[in-house]
């Protein structure tokens, strides 16, 4: 299973940190990971998840919020919207 990291730019131009964690046979479907509100994409549930869904051919994209983990910005300017 391959992984890439990258980063690319949030709503309010903050510099959010991806994953991209990729099937190493036939690339079947795509998933976007949107972990818990204030947990990362590097979090041991997201990471299991990620693997086995990569295991089963479906690339995962994972990233954390703004102010979470390796993204940029504040958490306290978010919101849910």
């Amino acid at each position: 299973m391959g992984t890439e990291r990258f980063t690319f730019e949030g709503h309010s131009g903050d510099s959010l940190a991806g994953r991209l964690d990729m099937p190493d046979g036939p690339h079947l479907a795509t998933a976007l990971f949107a972990h818990c509100f204030t947990c990362g994409k590097d979090i041991t549930a997201a990471r299991r998840i990620a693997s086995r869904l990569a295991s089963m051919g479906i690339a995962v994209l994972r990233f954390d919020f703004t102010g979470l983990g390796h993204s940029g910005g504040e958490f306290a300017n978010t919101t849910f919207t």
